[in-house]
């Protein structure tokens, strides 16, 4: 924002709510209370966030800088033509679901099971698991859903997919699995099942290979759409885009624990390795 020339206490004020995914109630009051200051335009970061914001709100312009599938979400009408008070940027498009099989696959090539972590109260899974069930079949791999609807079940859940043999896990990026990724990398270690993750903070964590955007980019160009409205312009008028870097992961470490080889042709196109 300063780069756009925006000074907080010049010309700018900034008021920010925090809270937990799971805390739904919170996020209901902090979205009354941000509603309530008449801002010119809110930032919102995620699916839940940006739900509560509209529960209270359809006049007040909203950017948000990562919900999955705003469509299906009921957000917006389209990305070309939003209809709303809301419009932003995606974190995925629904063709990741069939990547992280190909990725997977080819650095555990000995997987012929492959099982979807996700949560099923994120409304917007179905997005990923039919790339997801499609890849897996070109690649003759067994395609299973985990869902976990809290965090007691997640051993369990992880456990049973573990007893099989040649079984590899693909976590859904969504608020629940990434506010619980330690807990989640840490079982995929413990119980040696390779996995791919959307996401670079899991692999910095102990897990095995991520593939997804770079999130703070999202972020900076949001700033471009709050400039923008700020300067005028309506969310009707700003199309939502979708994601422009995305960052591929792996963690050599884990690799090895994991009796793995990373193939060079993986390498070669690796944007970070963790050693």
């Amino acid at each position: 924002m300063r780069k756009l020339g925006w000074l907080e206490d010049r010309n700018l004020r900034i008021d920010t709510r925090w809270t937990i995914p799971a805390d739904a109630d919170s996020m209901q009051r902090f979205a009354k209370e941000l509603i309530s200051q008449q801002p010119e335009v809110i930032l919102s970061n995620t699916t839940p966030t940006t739900a509560a914001l509209l529960q209270q709100t359809r006049s007040v312009p909203i950017v948000f800088a990562m919900v999955a599938d705003p469509v299906g979400s009921g957000f917006v009408a389209s990305f070309a033509r939003p209809g709303g008070n809301v419009t932003g940027f995606v974190v995925t498009e629904g063709t990741l679901g069939g990547k992280w099989v190909e990725l997977l696959k080819e650095i555990a090539p000995d997987v012929v099971r492959m099982a979807m972590l996700f949560n099923p109260g994120a409304t917007y899974s179905p997005f990923w698991l039919k790339p997801f069930k499609a890849a897996a079949a070109m690649y003759s791999v067994k395609a299973m859903e985990a869902p976990v609807h809290d965090t007691s079940e997640l051993e369990t859940v992880i456990a049973a997919q573990a007893r099989e043999p040649n079984t590899g896990l693909v976590v859904l990026p969504d608020s629940f699995t990434d506010a619980h990724r330690v807990e989640i990398t840490s079982l995929a270690a413990r119980y040696r099942i390779p996995t791919i993750y959307a996401y670079r903070f899991f692999t910095a964590l102990g897990g095995l290979i991520s593939y997804g955007i770079d999130l703070t980019d999202n972020f900076r160009r949001s700033a471009t759409y709050v400039d923008r409205i700020l300067r005028g312009e309506k969310p009707i008028d700003l199309p939502v885009e979708a994601p422009t870097k995305y960052v591929l992961t792996i963690n050599l470490k884990t690799a090895k624990a994991l009796g793995l080889t990373v193939p060079q042709s993986i390498l070669l196109r690796t944007d970070e390795v963790i050693e």
